[in-house]
Formats: structure tokens, sequence, C-alpha cells
């Protein structure tokens, strides 16, 4: 342990991505007085920003609503790549002065409750310049998990039969070497999902001689434009403070709107959606084999194309797609079973994330260790029997940050209601009656592997966890005097006695 006092704080953030900085400014702002620190683990703000670095990364949600209510994003680009996307965080934390409550290689391994003290005990890992590593500890009165919820280690590569006598070289895209030379390289990407349709068109356009998407299941694919000249210019022409929330309105009504008829029309979302991918395919590309999912819309995540992009660099045939279930890799590539082999020089897997909860930190609270498949999420923000506990986990049929926004003002609004009654302890109590479910309830290859590791959704609100910004709006603005919130005062309680 390193030597000295262990320093106090009001409020410990963990994580300086997205939500992070979001977190710190609505904390900063209710509470100018309160002392607060963000701990990331990595030596960058950003985190999935500054993390992924292959051709292309993008994202797939607009950038009206994927920026900060309190920062509207104001460039020409709807569809923002991930380097316009990570100086736009930069800039948001300098300009609130948040990056100087950034401490960089602290990476939290494990957070101790004690109620008789009403505060955090943290251990963290912190990192030096010359690679060293020491232990420390800090306490802290709230702690605000805000690390999402996959493994910035590695990605989720299958185990493939014969990789090993591959002669090219396997990348996953969260391990994109910077040096990596495909100029007139045969690829061939192993996947159908974000990753995947935002890799393959960018390495086509960048000179990779030819570029195979293989995938085992289609996914959904809608091309969308990547700008949006009408909101430009509202945002240009009108007031920032007027145009910003009536163009982030009309993005989130609109994506909720189709959200809400996937689920309510399947079978016609499907026609809509063949009919919007039939229309840019060349005509030797098959829809029913390669763009018709054996899922309806939004079971997964749909692919978002801007511009079609995708498309035509099929028409151009730059990039062709493959569907069939790989046997094993050889020394010139992969053997399908359908018996073809796919020659490559280099093969990328796409083939999703590893989930981790709290970036991997145990928790403990009196001296027994949380078990997290034991906790229930309240309004999907807090777990029951933790105290002073709140953590961001975004919407995964919408932008990220609309659900970071309400769950940071939710947040705030319990410190407030704590400050008002003189309580140092909020605790979340589950109902008992209430029914558990599984937290993520999405069908995508990296939920199903991992959900069990996380904590249960309820059946009922306010423990059911809610995909839709709307109904959520009501969630999150009801009291933070909820009856399922137990608040009290054990230091001051205990000083009476």
């Amino acid at each position: 342990m390193s030597d000295g006092a262990t320093e106090h704080l009001d409020v410990l953030i963990v994580g300086a991505g997205l939500s992070g900085i979001d977190a710190a400014y609505h904390v900063s702002k209710a509470f100018p007085g309160r002392s607060y620190a963000l701990l990331e683990a990595r030596g960058a703000l950003g985190g999935t920003w500054d993390l992924f670095r292959y051709p292309g990364i993008r994202s797939d949600s607009d950038m009206y609503t994927l920026g900060f209510s309190w920062k509207p994003w104001l460039g020409k680009k709807s569809i923002a790549d991930g380097p316009d996307i990570l100086a736009y965080l930069q800039e948001a934390a300098a300009e609130n002065g948040i990056d100087q409550h950034i401490r960089y290689h602290h990476k939290v391994v494990r957070a101790d409750f004690s109620t008789a003290e009403a505060r955090w005990t943290v251990t963290v890992e912190r990192g030096g310049v010359d690679g060293s590593v020491e232990t420390v500890r800090l306490t802290a009165d709230f702690l605000f998990s805000t690390s999402g919820y996959y493994s910035y280690e590695e990605g989720y590569t299958p185990d493939f039969e014969g990789v090993e006598e591959f002669t090219g070289r396997v990348i996953h895209p969260q391990e994109w070497p910077e040096d990596l030379d495909y100029a007139g390289k045969r690829i061939v990407v192993i996947g159908s999902g974000a990753t995947a349709v935002t890799l393959i068109p960018a390495l086509a356009e960048s000179g990779a001689g030819h570029v195979t998407m293989l995938q085992r299941t289609p996914s959904y694919v809608i091309s969308q434009p990547g700008s949006d000249p009408l909101s430009y210019k509202m945002l240009t022409r009108l007031p920032t403070r007027i145009a910003a929330p009536l163009v982030r309105a009309r993005y989130i009504a609109t994506r909720t709107w189709f959200y809400e008829f996937c689920q309510a029309r399947p079978e016609l979302a499907r026609k809509i959606l063949r009919k919007g991918v039939e229309r840019q395919l060349p005509d030797d590309v098959s829809f029913d084999e390669h763009f018709k999912p054996p899922y309806n819309p939004w079971d997964q995540r749909l692919c978002a194309v801007p511009h079609g992009d995708l498309f035509k660099a099929l028409r151009r045939h730059t990039v062709d797609v493959v569907t069939d279930h790989i046997d094993r890799f050889t020394s010139n590539g992969i053997l399908l079973k359908s018996g073809r082999e796919l020659e490559a020089d280099i093969i990328v897997t796409a083939t999703g994330l590893n989930l981790l909860a709290f970036g991997g930190a145990s928790l403990a609270v009196d001296g027994r260790d949380v078990a997290l498949p034991d906790t229930m999420a309240f309004k999907g923000a807090m777990l029951s029997d933790i105290p002073n506990f709140a953590f961001i986990v975004g919407y995964t049929n919408a932008s990220w940050t609309l659900k970071a926004d309400l769950v940071c003002q939710y947040v705030v609004r319990v410190m407030q209601h704590m400050a008002s009654t003189g309580t140092s302890i909020v605790v979340p109590r589950r109902d008992p009656s209430v029914a558990e479910e599984p937290f993520l309830d999405f069908a995508a290859g990296y939920v199903l592997r991992s959900v069990d590791q996380f904590p249960k959704q309820g059946s009922v609100e306010p423990w059911r966890l809610r995909m839709n910004y709307f109904r959520d709006l009501k969630v999150f603005g009801a009291s933070a005097d909820d009856p399922a919130l137990e608040y009290s005062s054990p230091v001051r309680e205990r000083a009476r006695a």
C-alpha cells in the first residue's frame, strides 16, 4: 500500500468514457462544492471511441442523440466517425473542467461499503509511467460505475479449429494494429453485425484487394443518410437553445416509433426492410440467402450503413458476401462446411464482445461479497441491497446517451434528497414478490453468452428495464422518495445514541 492518509472524495466515478463524462457534468453542476474524481483504467478519455481504431469506426446512432443534451452536436454529419466523436468528448470534458478530475491508469478492482461509516473503500491498481503498478485506496460517499458492460481487455473470438495453421494474420477489430498493411490483400471478415458492416466497406474503399463478409446468420441491414441537411440548417439558422432540443426530439420520436412499429408489426417491418435492401443489391447477390435473418426486426440490433456504403461496395464487386458455416481454418484461409475454401491473407474476427459487469470490480457490503446475479436492478440504474451505488447501461435500441442522461439526472435527484433529509445512505430494497428476468432481454450472441453473470431485472416497474425513452421519462421523472428506496443515516443515529 502507498504511504499516507487515505484520500476521501464525495463522489467517485469509474470510467471516463461517454457515460463518465456525462455523470461528471451532472454531479459537478448540481453539487459544485463537492469533490469528485473519474478513475480511468486506460491512459485516455473516450472509452469505446478511444479504444476502437479499426478502419471506418463510427457510431450507428445519430449524433443528435448520441451527443449530450447539455452540449448539442453541431456538426454536419448525423452519423459521425470515431475520431470526430472522440474530439467531441475531449472538447466536452475540457469545456467543463472535467478533464482535470480524471485520474488515468487507475483500475478499480474492489469496492467495500461500510454501513457504519456510510462510505465506500475502493481498492485501485494505479499504473506508473515506468510500467509499475501500486495498490492504493480511496474512500467515497457515493460510487458511480460508468464503465459500460463489456471487457476492454479483449474481444470475443470463438475457438476455430486449425487457426494455428493459417499462414496469414488473424485480427480482432478490438485489437486492430496501427501498422497493418492490407493494401491489395485478400481479407475475410467473419461476422455480420455492426462492426462487420462498418469495417468491410471501409477496407474495400481504402485499398484492400478484395473483402469477403463471411456470416453464419444474416443480420438486418438498413441504409440511412450520413448527414441531415434539414437538421443542420435548423442548427445553423436558429438559436442553438431552440434548434437543438427540436432536432433531438425529432430523432428520438422517429427512432422510438420505428422500434415500436417493428415490435408490434414484425411481418410488415420485415417487408419494408426487405424492399429497402433489395433495391440496392446487385442482381448476383441473393437477398434470401444473405440478407434474410431468421428472427424478427429488433430481436437483435439493426445494422445501419450510412449512404448504403456496404451495398455500393457489393455493386462494385470489391466486396462479396458468403453465408455458410466454418469447418476449420487452413493454411490458405477458411474451409466451409459446404466444402468451399475462402482464400485469405488476413482474417478479421468481427465475432463480438466479451461482457464484463462494472469493469470486473468486485463489490462487498459490510464484509460480505456481492453476487451480482442475486441482485435486482432498480430502474436499471441502482442495485438492490447495494447502498450508495449507481451505474449506467444505455439502450440497445437507441442512443446510449439518452439513457445515460436520464440516469444521471435521477441519481443527482437522489443525492439532493439525501442532502435535504440529512441522510447518508440510500439503498434499493426489492419486493420479494417481483419475478426475476434476465437483465438484458436481447438475443445477441454476446448477451446470451454472459447475461447469467449480471444482475436481474424485475417483471414490473421500477424493477423493469425499459428500452423506450418516452416510458423512461416517466420512470426517471418520478420522485426520488420512492417506496423502494430506503434512506437512513447510521452515523447520525449512532451519535445520538
